[in-house]
């Protein structure tokens, strides 16, 4: 498995860069537990017996100058492949190239025109300034000592699909076990991204059919922007016994390698250039209140062991333009130094984009880092004011009730798989361009690495509390 994975939250934006206004496509569901797209890129994972894949493999081709040349070597070295083919029945090949300049992924991401591939980014938070003593420092893997010889990117932007993982049912370990096949801690930047319904059980909104209850895909190229420098890398995987062989995989890998652009395309980071001409909020200010009334009702009543509620309401918009979900994610990656930007979108489907500043959890081997993150005020005009209510925000009761509430639902949590939790800090304040929070940070140590779905699938539930 990869030494480290995350999982992230925010507030999102669905939107289809394809025509104005909202336009949905329904799936045909088969049936079954897992869900193939109508425009089938590749195989479906989830539909996998157990047993990791028979072959895993990172192969490093000599550093590019530039992009160009980065991809004219990875054509040559997947012909060069195919010439010679693994005789593995199942397996995964990452072949990569570092390019000597620094090259922007969003950028990259955006000059991929290919409307009918699957496309994916994320981007890293500015560390913060101070981290639970679990949380780093430690490589032990649990067998024994494993040091990382790799560059973390700063963002990285993935097109097309080398293995996909999407279901219809909520997700599970057996799903999570589905994902490991590919994954090996000796090919840690062999990634699945992706995303996972907070409530898989109710029924999704139309817009939202072709996520499934979850969706995760290891991209078939990926532009990893770093420090200094950048990668392309390409990803092959192939399967018999999903009926995806090797020839299948490697002649769409071809195909999206044909179609790759070398170059980027500057992206508008100003505002966007669009007008709001209608606004849907669900539920209508009348029936928020009613429901804020109720939830009053239930956490007072005698007879409930409820004390927090969360409401959620859907905002939706209609522009007099298109809007790019590449251009809104640059906008807001201008100001988000201390957020995670993301974007995801299956084939042919609505865009999913996000900007959070909270981690819900982060792996790396047996040790975890999660954030508790309540409570919420606007930022001061001046340093005076904006002190004056960070500490108004310290000493309300009302948010500090709210907050630990949040922060204990964690650290319990955590105890049930964990050995040892570290909250540290307890209570401080979170500043963001806009807004300031009130925010904790916990570490653990994994009593088992496969207890990091049990992990996750915990956390997610608390948000749901």
């Amino acid at each position: 498995m990869s030494p480290s994975s995350s999982l992230y939250s925010g507030r999102l934006l669905s939107s289809r860069p394809a025509s104005k206004g909202l336009v949905r496509r329904l799936l045909n569901h088969d049936g079954s537990r897992w869900v193939r797209p109508s425009c089938s890129l590749s195989m479906n994972g989830c539909a996998a017996g157990v047993g990791a894949v028979t072959m895993h493999e990172t192969r490093v081709l000599p550093a590019a100058s530039a992009p160009q040349e980065a991809v004219g070597q990875l054509r040559a070295a997947v012909a060069a492949l195919n010439a010679d083919p693994p005789v593995s029945s199942s397996g995964i090949i990452r072949i990569e190239v570092p390019i000597r300049q620094r090259g922007d992924a969003i950028e990259w991401l955006h000059a991929q025109r290919q409307s009918s591939l699957p496309r994916c980014f994320f981007s890293a938070r500015a560390p913060l300034p101070d981290t639970p003593a679990l949380a780093v420092g430690i490589s032990s893997n649990g067998n024994g000592s494993h040091k990382e010889q790799w560059e973390q990117p700063v963002s990285v932007a993935g097109v097309g699909s080398a293995v996909f993982f999407r279901g219809t049912d909520p997700f599970s370990p057996r799903d999570w076990r589905a994902i490991k096949r590919f994954l090996s801690r000796d090919c840690p930047l062999i990634r699945a991204y992706g995303a996972i319904r907070f409530d898989a059980s109710s029924d999704a909104s139309v817009e939202w059919e072709d996520y499934g209850a979850f969706y995760f895909v290891v991209p078939q190229v990926e532009f990893s922007e770093l420090e200094e420098g950048s990668v392309l890398a390409t990803t092959i995987a192939w399967d018999d016994s999903l009926s995806w062989r090797w020839q299948s995989a490697v002649e769409e890998l071809q195909s999206t390698l044909h179609e790759i652009s070398p170059c980027s395309v500057k992206v508008n980071r100003s505002t966007l250039q669009t007008a709001i001409v209608n606004l849907n909020h669900v539920p209508t200010k009348a029936s928020w209140d009613l429901a804020v009334t109720q939830a009053l009702r239930m956490i007072k009543g005698s007879q409930t062991e409820l004390v927090k509620v969360v409401l959620a309401r859907c905002s939706r918009y209609i522009t007099d333009t298109c809007i790019d979900p590449l251009e809104l994610l640059a906008c807001l990656k201008v100001e988000g130094q201390n957020a995670y930007q993301f974007c995801i979108q299956p084939p042919d489907a609505p865009a999913f984009v996000g900007n959070s500043p909270e981690q819900l959890f982060h792996r790396k081997y047996l040790n975890i880092s999660s954030e508790a993150l309540a409570g919420t005020r606007a930022r001061g005009k001046t340093r005076a004011d904006d002190f004056q209510i960070g500490q108004e925000l310290l000493l309300s009761i009302k948010e500090d009730t709210e907050f630990t509430i949040v922060r204990e639902s964690i650290k319990k949590k955590l105890e049930m798989i964990c050995d040892e939790v570290v909250v540290n800090p307890s209570k401080a304040l979170r500043k963001l361009p806009r807004v300031q929070h009130l925010s904790a940070q916990l570490a653990a140590r994994l009593r088992n690495e496969d207890d990091e779905v049990i992990c996750g699938l915990n956390i997610l539930c608390h948000l749901d509390m």
